[in-house]
């Protein structure tokens, strides 16, 4: 049985703690990112966000964010970013378009192959990039079509040139500081 929006929409209302998506048909149920993976999307965000808002860019979205793609899946990336000659206006309603750039941050929760799968699932629809953020491993992945993935590490910079030429985010930013004293 192929699924629709208006069931997501079901769904969304019976379960709205859960993240719901649908691709090709199918209905996938998430929970809610553990403390950690959400820390690393807040902090993508905003380092994203405080390069793109005051050149006026596009926007950057978080996982709350539906994406309507033309083949009719219904999908909510942890971070995203739309260029604005690709959207001028956010609309009230999901957005009918592919992302130029979606991030996954991997959960405790989460395997890896089914992330992967889905960033190229959003390669072949049209995004440009396509990032895994590994927090386990401490290692970003960016993909983009056509083109082996590049691993970062450590003190690697990650840079969007195609995207946004001139931003940059170091790698060891994103994983979470502890703070010894209160």
């Amino acid at each position: 049985m192929t699924m629709t929006v208006a069931d997501v929409e079901k769904l969304q209302s019976l379960y709205p703690d859960h993240k719901i998506e649908l691709r090709d048909g199918a209905i996938t149920i998430m929970s809610p990112a553990d403390a950690t993976s959400g820390l690393i999307g807040v902090e993508f965000s905003a380092q994203l966000r405080n390069w793109v808002r005051p050149r006026k860019l596009g926007f950057v979205f978080d996982s709350n964010s539906g994406f309507r793609p033309p083949n009719g899946d219904l999908t909510a990336p942890d971070v995203s970013f739309v260029s604005r000659e690709r959207l001028r206006r956010v609309p009230r309603t999901y957005a009918p378009v592919v992302p130029d750039l979606v991030v996954e941050v991997k959960s405790s929760t989460d395997r890896l192959r089914p992330l992967v799968d889905k960033l190229q699932s959003y390669l072949e629809l049209g995004a440009r990039v396509g990032i895994l953020v590994d927090p386990d491993q401490q290692r970003v992945s960016v993909y983009r079509p056509e083109q082996e993935p590049v691993i970062l590490e450590g003190g690697d910079i990650l840079s969007l040139n195609e995207l946004l030429p001139g931003w940059e985010l170091a790698i060891a930013d994103l994983w979470l500081v502890e703070f010894d004293e209160l």
